[in-house]
């Protein structure tokens, strides 16, 4: 009796053990991967710090900061305060040709000037200056509306020269179809050497006819792209509307390709597009608006393939990415370490 009692335990105790050990095997293979591009220790990273430069749903077109040392969880500064009370826009920092930052907005979609300020720390803004663009004399685009919206700016190292972007309508909306306005979008742009003299007049980037806003230039490699929203509404005859597309120039105006498929899904605007803490990945934010969420989309290229990473939850184990809740969309550029803890000790983090 006391041997088939020993036996039973020990099949009791086996088998205890043999639950552990699957719970854990379930567990560690439960957890997803984490999105690529991190770095275990961050004196290796080559990007080792981010700005978000953004509005918020409360206080639309006015400028908030929010920082990440990975580029994938957030924090707010300034106790989610503005940070420059002047600002007025959809926020977009560059680094220019002196090294300085200019940020650059308008104060509506009825107000035909943009406001550009300059900053050497991300911190203290002067006003550097303005452009009002006679809309009018753009080629082949006479009949557009004198209306403009979120200006963007950047910087080309190859050329030596600003390229600003915004959109312009040229239908107004009606009852019946109000989206007839947002689908006559184009997007125009142009160049300038110092910010102060511009082109003489305003030009489409695009030669295609499709509605296209919230569009910046980046380039990488020997090629440029543009990032952009297609602004047709989604139908089935139309399944790219409302999404985050990229087209590809040999040349920083063009002309551009045909956009490519999506790399988000519909109703999702404002991208933003930052390098990984290693260089090696790209992270693609967008917003889905309005104010509802962010999301990521992530490749080891430009040209894709593109997958999302699960984020904006507020579920710790299911998060790959955070940010604070009340963020709408701006603009993400890559700080050193330096101007991050400057940052930080000016402003103040969230703990």
């Amino acid at each position: 009796m006391k041997l088939f009692m020993l036996k039973s335990r020990d099949r009791k105790a086996w088998q205890t053990l043999l639950i552990v050990l699957i719970i854990s095997f379930s567990s560690a293979f439960a957890q997803q991967p984490d999105p690529p591009g991190q770095v275990k220790n961050p004196a290796e990273a080559v990007n080792q710090a981010y700005l978000f430069a953004h509005m918020i749903h409360k206080d639309y077109g006015r400028l908030y900061y929010t920082v990440s040392l990975d580029g994938l969880h957030w924090k707010s500064l300034n106790n989610q305060q503005r940070v420059f009370n002047d600002y007025k826009g959809h926020p977009d920092i560059c680094k220019g040709h002196d090294g300085r930052y200019y940020i650059v907005g308008n104060q509506s979609d009825a107000s035909l000037q943009i406001n550009i300020w300059v900053s050497s720390d991300l911190i203290t803004w002067e006003k550097f200056g303005s452009y009002t663009p006679d809309l009018k004399t753009t080629p082949d685009y006479g009949y557009a509306l004198q209306r403009l919206g979120a200006p963007k700016l950047y910087y080309d190292e190859s050329t030596k020269q600003y390229i600003l972007t915004w959109h312009t309508p040229h239908k107004e909306g009606s009852k019946e179809d109000p989206e007839r306005y947002w689908a006559s979008q184009r997007t125009l742009y142009v160049l300038s050497k110092d910010l102060k003299t511009f082109s003489d007049h305003p030009t489409r980037l695009f030669d295609w006819d499709m509605g296209t806003i919230d569009v910046f230039i980046r380039k990488v490699g020997n090629q440029y792209f543009a990032i952009l929203k297609d602004e047709t509404y989604p139908t089935l005859y139309w399944p790219t509307g409302k999404t985050i597309r990229i087209a590809r120039a040999a040349s920083l105006t063009g002309p551009y390709s045909e956009p490519s498929a999506p790399i988000s899904p519909n109703f999702r605007e404002a991208p933003m597009l930052i390098p990984s803490p290693d260089n090696k990945i790209w992270y693609v934010y967008y917003e889905q608006y309005p104010g509802v969420s962010y999301g990521l989309s992530i490749a080891d290229n430009l040209n894709g393939p593109w997958y999302q990473a699960s984020g904006y939850t507020f579920f710790s184990d299911w998060d790959k990415y955070s940010m604070p809740k009340s963020v709408r969309h701006g603009c993400m550029i890559t700080i050193s370490r330096d101007e991050y803890n400057k940052l930080v000790e000016h402003f103040g983090i969230e703990k």
